[in-house]
């Protein structure tokens, strides 16, 4: 009884000491097992597997040694398989460990035997992707440029491989688009890029879900909701002090080891200048690792951090100023094992500047890296930072050579701070950055731009030579002289003539100048083209069209077409006396040459014979009667018609018309004489009655003293005739017909009268009628009228005393022998008959 005691007691150690002695194990068998299977699962036959009977198994006591506190799998001795004891999860036992498997160990006694069993578990999509936070809250100031990234919080999901985030989608995509890029430790790099720009006066907020998805199946995926708030804009984001924080830190450090400090400025003032500093994208397991000072930006260490679980951090860190404006940037962190030195990194050559035009492999830089430790840890690889068209190679052992690798445009990128990293594989291994600041030189490979490539401008006609229209500008991305912009005229014809003659180009500012004075009514519109020309070598350059449009002036009066104000005939119309109310006596026409309201013309009666008898239409021009005609109106109607324009200042040209109210064209006739001298009628009356009076006057005086000096003389001529006993002739005007028609009737009567010195023998004849006068209108002259009157001879009496007949002045004549003095005259005139 005590030795089996004694025996039960010291057989456990009695096979942990065989157990220590077995060389190799007798066998070892591997299975595979999806997670998630309920209890009794089967696992496999490990009898079969390993050779083995039932039998054995049972006689041999067959168990499973374990090595952790959970026993995953037991045995069935009486069937020889293996069982699941207890649900596996996955990522509970491995995390994101591929592939994951757990070992443990079959023993058998009476003989000892030892069986290593391996069992994979595979990965079974039983896991959403999740985002720490349900909703998002983004703050985006109205004026952010397209193409602004915004940094997001990637999902995560505990499975692994095909089960794991396979994409990322953006629902609507009106004003984002989504950029998804792999980290170089795993994981997504998740930013929204702005497409189009933002207007907060038309939509202050936007809602946007942020969805990813694993390609297990059946597909699972999760979701955040992104809440954008357009903020008014604020000038300036805060810019950090560096594009990428890199910072390495000693694994179990304690805690509050300062990481690094980050450092951003904002340009603005107040609040809008006061930058804070935020998480904006880690990691769930990074999260409690560190912490990051809001208003000093200090990231310091606030847990415990292991180089075997990760060896380099990449920390999204967000600048905020109070004015919702931001920047992003990432903080590298990367963790070392204790180690004596450092690599150190020289640099042997450093171009400063490569033209933006080197050719891919183009030389940068040579670094030469030592490590004065040994072995692995003085064994070193050398790297720079990534997304930059930059390689590193080895080219002798501890030398690299940094060449360009992809293409260079200083538009985009004028520069670049590549930083060096050299770590060696000591454990832990110790890293070294060198940063270098490498300028990339322009070429001219790119032409102006205008910023229009259509101009249109205004000026205005009758401009004064000189005068600048109009302001083109073109800019160049490139720098320097291939920057400066000429402007030039390109040479086209305008009416025969080349546009260097009407407009002109400055050179450096771009300014269009008139050449000379325009006339709207020769040209209205110019078509310039205008080249801007860098003076890169060979030049470039890019064209743009102004269009120039000639405004008009009201620079012309109006004209009037009709009637026809010339110095031929006088042109009359004639209305009737039974004209009624509304008689078109006539319209006047005038055109004006502008255009627009400048030619809208007016017409308006400045002055008439009498205003209460005629009317003109304002618009039409037509000269109408507004009251019956009567016999009392005068034959001889004038009227002054004025026609304006509607510019500003207005123009204006007048006319006279000339109206004869009569029933019969002879009745007119006799008026239009008249109508003659009225032609020169001018609006300045006061001058031309201080004129007439000054006439009349002069003639006056004149007439008196020649009628006076005419009296004296014939009174002295009598005297002498009577003191001279000659005979006496009597003086009688001469013949005189009417010619201006003034009368009243139209008959005109001769006679001849012969005198001599005896009073008592003196004759009279009287003829017949003479012909009816004929009113002509001479169309010469400038409207008289003349009398043409037919003589008819005139038959002598034969009972006077003495033998008359038709004489002569100076012209003897002898009646019976008589001598007369040759002073008998002939004498027509005319006498109205009533």
């Amino acid at each position: 009884m005590w030795i089996t005691a004694r025996r039960g007691r010291w057989q456990p150690l009695f096979v942990i000491l065989c157990l220590f002695k077995l060389s190799s194990v007798t066998g070892q068998a591997r299975y595979s097992v999806p997670e998630e299977q309920a209890e009794g699962s089967f696992v496999g036959n490990i009898a079969r597997d390993l050779g083995l009977d039932v039998a054995r198994l049972l006689s041999g006591k067959a168990r499973i040694i374990t090595k952790g506190s959970r026993q995953y799998v037991d045995l069935n001795r009486d069937k020889g398989t293996l069982v699941i004891k207890e649900r596996i999860d996955r990522e509970e036992l491995c995390g994101k460990t591929t592939p994951c498997s757990f070992s443990f160990e079959v023993i058998l006694e009476n003989p000892i035997q030892l069986y290593r069993v391996t069992v994979e578990v595979i990965d079974i999509n039983d896991n959403s992707p999740s985002f720490q936070k349900d909703e998002i809250n983004l703050k985006i100031v109205e004026n952010a440029a397209s193409g602004t990234r915004f940094s997001l919080e990637s999902a995560d999901d505990p499975d692994v491989g095909i089960n794991d985030i396979q994409k990322y989608t953006l629902r609507p995509s009106d004003y984002f688009k989504l950029e998804v890029q792999s980290q170089s430790q795993g994981g997504k790099f998740i930013e929204i890029i702005l497409q189009n720009p933002l207007d907060r006066e038309k939509e202050e907020t936007h809602t946007v879900v942020l969805i990813a998805s694993d390609g297990g199946e059946p597909h699972r995926s999760g979701t955040v909701r992104i809440h954008i708030t357009v903020l008014d804009a604020n000038d300036n984001a805060p810019v950090c002090s560096q594009p990428v924080y890199k910072a390495s830190v000693k694994e179990n450090v304690a805690k509050g080891t300062l990481v690094v400090s980050l450092s951003a400025t904002d340009a603005d003032e107040g609040m809008n200048g006061r930058v804070t500093y935020h998480f904006n994208r880690m990691s769930s397991n990074v999260a409690g690792l560190f912490h990051l000072d809001e208003n000093s930006g200090n990231l310091t260490v606030n847990g415990m951090i292991d180089y075997e679980e990760n060896k380099i951090y990449e920390i999204g860190v967000q600048a905020k100023d109070q004015g919702g404006q931001s920047t992003s940037t990432n903080v590298i962190i990367e963790v070392t094992d204790v180690n004596d030195n450092a690599p150190v990194i020289t640099l042997t050559s450093f171009s400063s500047a490569v033209a933006e035009d080197s050719p891919s492999g183009t030389t940068v830089a040579i670094i030469n890296v030592k490590d004065l430790d040994s072995g692995k840890n003085g064994k070193v690889e050398c790297s720079v930072n990534g997304s930059i068209p930059f390689a590193i190679h080895s080219s002798l052992k501890n030398y690299y050579t940094l060449v360009t690798n992809g293409v260079l445009d200083r538009e985009r990128n004028p520069e670049y701070n590549i930083t060096f990293t050299a770590m060696d594989e000591g454990s832990p291994p110790l890293s070294t950055d060198k940063t270098i600041t490498l300028r990339v030189s322009d070429v001219n490979d790119n032409a102006p731009v205008f910023e229009q490539n259509y101009y249109e401008a205004n000026i205005m006609e009758n401009n004064s030579p000189g005068l600048s229209v109009f302001s083109v500008k073109a800019h160049d991305s490139d720098s320097g002289q291939n920057a400066r912009v000429s402007y030039l005229l390109i040479d086209t014809q305008l009416n025969g003539n080349p546009i260097s003659t009407y407009i002109s180009v400055n050179a450096e500012s771009g300014v269009i100048q008139a050449v000379r004075s325009f006339d709207y009514e020769q040209i209205k519109t110019l078509n310039i083209f205008v080249k801007g020309q860098d003076g890169g070598s060979p030049p470039l350059s890019s064209n743009a069209t102004v269009k120039l449009n000639i405004q008009d002036q009201n620079d012309n009066p109006p004209q009037v077409l009709y009637p026809v104000q010339t110095g031929g005939s006088l042109v009359a119309e004639m209305v009737p006396r039974s004209a009624d109310v509304g008689y078109l006596v006539t319209k006047v026409v005038a055109v004006d040459v502008d255009s627009g309201q400048n030619a809208w013309l007016s017409y308006k009666l400045q002055k008439a014979t009498d205003r209460a008898l005629f009317e003109v239409g304002l618009q039409n021009g037509e000269i109408r009667t507004i009251r019956q005609v009567t016999d009392k109106d005068a034959v001889k109607q004038r009227l002054t018609v004025i026609v304006e324009d509607n510019g500003q200042p207005s123009r204006s040209a007048t006319v006279i018309v000339n109206v004869a109210v009569a029933d019969s064209f002879p009745e007119v006739l006799s008026e239009f004489t008249d109508f003659t001298h009225d032609k020169e009628y001018n609006d300045n009356l006061t001058f031309y009655l201080v004129l007439a009076l000054a006439v009349v006057s002069f003639l006056f005086i004149t007439c008196l003293v020649v009628i006076i000096s005419v009296k004296i003389y014939r009174w002295r001529q009598s005297r002498i005739l009577y003191h001279s006993n000659l005979p006496v002739i009597p003086y009688y005007p001469p013949r005189y017909s009417d010619t201006l028609g003034t009368g009243t009737l139209q008959h005109v009567y001769n006679y001849e009268v012969c005198r001599t010195t005896d009073s008592r023998k003196s004759d009279c004849k009287f003829g017949r009628a003479g012909s009816q006068n004929v009113l002509i209108m001479d169309p010469s002259s400038t409207g008289t009228m003349q009398r043409i009157q037919s003589e008819k001879s005139i038959l002598d009496e034969p009972d006077s005393p003495l033998e008359s007949r038709r004489v002569w002045p100076n012209q003897v004549y002898d009646s019976g022998g008589a001598s007369f003095w040759p002073g008998t005259y002939r004498d027509q005139t005319k006498h109205p008959v009533h």
